[in-house]
């Protein structure tokens, strides 16, 4: 018998077993684009991120320096309502030992040597800045950034003590209305201001002095007055900070446009409703804002201090790959940079007032 193979026409020939070699290389060209477009997404995405976090680090560090800073100068001149005399508006008199004993302080002195001529002008001078360490603060101030200033705020706690510890300095300010308006104690002892009644013991808060620098490794520094043995305590505050400058705002006029003059009593435009002392400054800084020296402003200048604006350059932790900073940076006076490095910077300013200062020169 004899057999016969029929091919239906509906199969039309072979099927196809799997992809041709173009098929598979067409294929596979197709993913490996895909994939290195995938790639490059991820790396844009990553360095993004990686700017972004420095640029954020960078703004968290300017932020974080203003406000350590800017939080003791908003406090600054406070001593519980105490007003040294040469800048009370109520007094009658000619300030007393103006201007031979108005000397500006050494910020770290010990406390064994303070006097009480000493003591006064802590008061009377609450802010002071220096271009370099002061002679007497070597031992306190350690690795100073060249090309920074140094700044020290003073004032008193906005917390009362309920009891002295015996280690740390204390301002009270005596109420009792048959004493002097200048009576204070400025000490770690001897607490015997009374308030009005003339036999309650007055508040005692904490003498708060601290001194902001930057260190060699671009870190913003705090030296706080602590008392004890060691009477400081250094402590570091912000990393990333390569520069500081502060600079001074001066109140030398009146709203009159006199100049201020404390050799004399208080001239009032309007004696009888005591409106525009002539000779006595408004609580405006007047021609701008000044950078103290090395050695630190004149006496005249630092009882006349009413604002302080402070410039800071911020540095990213970490470089930019491709980046090239050629950038100059105007921190006021001073003039940092072209550094030529592959790390990205930025520079802040911004002006705080000395409200305790500034508040009680105003008249209406």
């Amino acid at each position: 018998m004899k057999h016969s193979l029929t091919i239906s026409p509906s199969h039309g020939g072979r099927r196809q077993a799997g992809l041709s070699l173009i098929e598979l290389m067409v294929a596979m060209a197709i993913a490996l684009l895909m994939m290195g477009a995938i790639l490059q997404l991820f790396l844009d995405v990553t360095r993004t991120n990686d700017d972004m976090e420095r640029t954020n680090a960078q703004i968290e560090s300017g932020r974080f320096t203003f406000q350590a800073i800017g939080q003791g100068l908003l406090h600054a001149g406070f001593w519980d309502g105490y007003v040294p005399e040469y800048d009370d508006l109520a007094s009658k008199d000619i300030p007393t030992g103006y201007p031979a004993s108005f000397l500006a302080p050494d910020p770290c002195l010990a406390y064994a040597s303070w006097t009480a001529q000493y003591r006064d002008n802590l008061l009377r001078m609450p802010v002071q800045s220096f271009a370099a360490v002061p002679s007497g603060c070597t031992g306190v101030i350690q690795d100073h950034k060249a090309n920074s200033d140094i700044l020290v705020v003073r004032h008193a706690d906005t917390a009362v003590t309920a009891t002295p510890d015996g280690s740390k300095v204390y301002l009270q300010v005596s109420y009792c209305n048959t004493a002097s308006t200048y009576d204070y104690v400025l000490a770690k002892e001897g607490f015997s201001m009374t308030r009005r009644d003339c036999s309650t013991a007055a508040a005692t808060r904490r003498y708060v002095a601290n001194i902001y620098y930057l260190r060699n490794d671009n870190t913003l520094m705090r030296a706080e007055y602590v008392g004890g043995a060691s009477e400081w305590n250094v402590q570091p505050l912000v990393d990333g900070v390569e520069g500081l400058v502060v600079e001074l705002g001066i109140d030398h006029l009146s709203d009159s446009g006199a100049e201020v003059n404390y050799a004399s009593a208080i001239t009032w435009a309007d004696p009888l409703n005591k409106v525009s002392p002539t000779n006595r400054g408004d609580g405006a800084p007047d021609g701008g804002f000044v950078r103290c020296p090395a050695a630190g402003c004149s006496a005249d200048q630092l009882i006349n201090v009413v604002a302080a604006k402070l410039h800071v350059l911020v540095r990213a932790t970490k470089p930019s790959p491709g980046y090239t900073d050629s950038k100059t940076y105007n921190l006021g006076a001073v003039a940092l940079g072209p550094f030529n490095d592959s790390i990205k910077r930025h520079a802040y300013t911004t002006a705080v007032r000395l409200n305790n200062v500034s508040a009680r020169r105003e008249t209406p």
